[in-house]
């Protein structure tokens, strides 16, 4: 089993937090024995996305909480290389949370029978489930969110005793637990229910792409398009994790695999080790935010505003955009003060021929774009992206056998032709298919190593879900307790108050619970707290809804860069050889002309690509201009204010004056862009006088 200590992106010393997962599974026989429990899991999840496994939706659940935390506990005890004893422990959890899962199953229809009434039987499961999912997250994420669930969990049972508007009517132990472990807003609610269709679905496409040797050719676009520029390594960096992000959605997986080459590379071109950390984190967690392939709270996102995933693809895509400028632009700024050059020219691979020799990398991307945008389910589109993914590297390596290229395209000519018929035909096509192309490899030469890759792209892609369907598992004891109790209309009510006198400051509350939220937490579980407290607050004070997702998404983004615990950075550690603390100070350097572009876009939706309403389009499209001019005109001061330079050393008083323009740009007050146009023009002026004098000078 060689195959299963190949190179995976977790070659990497840990950071302490739920990095273990980046590490290979070893190759003794308990691994060998996780890892095919891995590779069951993969496949039933896509049996199940197929549509060639038909179960209850309630049982899916069940079953796929119970494969996470089945998987979770002796795989974290082995990458840990844990003592026996602790993982004779961790096995007795991992059969707790098979039990709770064929509890659910054998019991299912006498489940809903009794609802309302739980017996005695009933309660000590739902016991159980709580006590394996708590362990399972402190395991695999940390205490943070165990703590976090655990204060709502408590104040679900004692909330009556609490005084004011925190108090609740009260509720016996058994509703609780049936509410949270046994119906649709707890354990088994929304996000569980999007993890274990759309995320893990998505996490293994990204898993095959990669194993086809798409990050190759990002790395390689990245290098000839930038590669040679002013600070052409942190440039790379930023280019190379936003194409990784159309493909991953997991700011961590970006860190550790672009980082591996970025990070080094930049340190080596005069860029400090904090500086480079902090460019690829930032870089990274942008990742989840650009489509197509966004990370998993776009999936969640779109199941709980009841719409289509290219409804909050239009939403993110400037905003991304936005984003990565701002960053590109930092690290441009910070070059031209350091006088950082790029790299040589002569020694960078060619973006075209990279993309000419590598294109047909591409096309499950290209296929699952169209299909997206054209209205088909992310089920759907995710489904045929990873069935393309699997044609073209089984495909790869039977064609790489034909001696003679005009056998070669009939070949590929016919495949293409053959997978088309998905979509008149369904799975019996692709099952004919994938067994064809198996069995070519099986009995080609180096065909197995190609089928063995395709199974550790399995194996990898459900270890990397592990803490997402966690954390989306967890969560529902939150939701449960909001739900069951009422308090986030409680909590949203106070914001609507404060909105009521300062839309500004109900936004800034809302950044500060997202970016302390995310001290401990993942992105995923800090925006299902927030956006269930503060979104719909946000849409009383007229923020659209899906607006008010997308603010809240973006913040708990950019927690993961904020310190004192910034989990991107303490990921990148290891690599830059710098301490998660420093680095995450430099990401929020880098970061922050970024942190402007969700309150613009609040008080103009338009760039989030909102408010059309069929008529006036004309009018729609200067106002969509004139926000995104602005947006940009404001991240080139912020970022001069914060780098200190722009074509020029900037003083203390110039960086003042920048950022003066900035907050006049972002303010939307009468008069506010008026002001910040005359400043503009003054900062203009006397640059070009200074320009002047130091000529006349010479």
């Amino acid at each position: 089993m060689q195959t299963i200590e190949k190179f995976s992106p977790g070659h990497i010393k840990s950071t302490g937090l739920d990095d273990v997962l980046l590490n290979s599974y070893p190759a003794t026989t308990e691994g060998k024995i996780l890892y095919y429990i891995a590779v069951i899991f993969s496949l039933f999840q896509v049996g199940i996305a197929s549509h060639l496994i038909e179960i209850n939706s309630q049982l899916q659940l069940s079953t796929h909480v119970g494969f996470l935390c089945f998987l979770c506990f002796p795989l974290v005890a082995v990458l840990k290389n844990k003592q026996t004893i602790f993982k004779v422990a961790a096995w007795a959890l991992a059969l707790l949370s098979v039990a709770v899962a064929v509890y659910q199953i054998v019991e299912y229809e006498a489940l809903i029978i009794r609802s309302g009434q739980p017996t005695f039987l009933d309660v000590i499961f739902g016991f159980i489930a709580l006590f394996v999912i708590f362990s399972a997250t402190f395991v695999m994420i940390g205490p943070a969110l165990p703590i976090i669930c655990g204060i709502f969990l408590l104040y679900c049972i004692f909330g009556n005793y609490l005084p004011g508007i925190l108090q609740h009517r009260g509720y016996d132990l058994q509703q609780i637990i049936e509410h949270i472990t046994y119906g649709t807003e707890g354990i088994y609610g929304i996000p569980t229910y999007v993890s274990s269709t759309f995320i893990f679905l998505f996490i293994l496409f990204g898993s095959f792409l990669e194993r086809a040797g798409v990050i190759k050719l990002f790395t390689d676009v990245s290098l000839g398009l930038v590669g040679h520029k002013l600070g052409g390594p942190a440039k790379v960096s930023i280019i190379s994790s936003s194409l990784m992000g159309t493909i991953s959605g997991s700011g961590v997986a970006n860190v550790v695999t672009t980082g591996q080459f970025t990070i080094p590379l930049m340190k080596k071109f005069g860029y400090s080790p904090a500086f480079a950390g902090g460019v690829e984190s930032t870089s990274s967690m942008g990742g989840q935010i650009m489509p197509p392939v966004m990370g998993a709270v776009a999936f969640i996102m779109a199941e709980t505003l009841e719409i289509q995933y290219y409804e909050v693809v239009k939403a993110a895509i400037i905003p991304a955009i936005l984003y990565y400028l701002s960053a590109f632009w930092m690290v441009h700024l910070e070059a031209g003060r350091k006088n950082l050059v790029g790299l040589p020219k002569d020694s960078l691979p060619s973006a075209l021929q990279a993309i000419k020799s590598k294109w047909y990398l591409i096309i499950p991307l290209i296929v699952l774009v169209f299909l997206l945008f054209n209205g088909y389910t992310p089920l759907y589109s995710g489904t045929i992206g990873l069935f393309l993914t699997t044609f073209l590297i089984l495909g790869t390596a039977v064609a790489q056998g034909f001696s003679n290229n005009f056998i070669r395209y009939v070949f590929w000519i016919f495949l293409g032709i053959a997978a088309s018929g998905f979509f008149q035909f369904g799975n019996q096509v692709v099952a004919i298919i994938l067994a064809i192309l198996i069995l070519w490899n099986l009995f080609k030469t180096g065909g197995r190593e190609t089928l063995l890759n395709c199974r550790d792209a399995l194996a990898e892609g459900a270890k990397a879900a592990l803490p997402v369907g966690i954390a989306c598992s967890v969560v529902g004891v939150i939701i449960g307790t909001l739900t069951l109790t009422g308090a986030a209309s409680t909590v949203a009510q106070v914001i609507i108050e404060i909105g009521d006198k300062s839309l500004f400051l109900s936004l800034f509350l809302t950044m500060i619970m997202c970016l302390i939220l995310g001290m401990g937490i993942p992105t995923i579980p800090n925006y299902i707290i927030t956006s269930a407290v503060a979104g719909p607050a946000l849409f009383e004070l007229g923020i659209p809804l899906i607006v008010s997702h997308m603010f809240v998404f973006y913040f708990g983004i950019l927690a993961d860069l904020t310190p004192p615990v910034a989990l991107a950075c303490f990921a990148a550690a290891p690599i830059a050889k710098e301490s998660g603390f420093k680095i995450s100070l430099q990401a929020v350097r880098v970061a922050l002309a970024g942190f402007l572009i969700p309150y613009m876009a609040v008080y103009s939706p338009a760039l989030m690509l909102q408010g059309y309403d069929g008529e006036n389009l004309g009018l729609f499209i200067l106002s969509f201009l004139y926000i995104l001019g602005k947006v940009i005109i404001a991240i080139l001061f912020l970022g001069a204010a914060v780098i200190g330079y722009m074509q020029r050393n900037l003083s203390a008083f110039e960086r003042i004056f920048c950022a003066t323009i900035a907050c006049f740009l972002i303010t939307a007050l009468p008069i506010t862009d008026e002001i910040a146009a005359g400043l503009i023009a003054i900062y203009f002026l006397v640059g070009w006088f200074k320009k002047r004098k130091k000529i006349q000078s010479q």
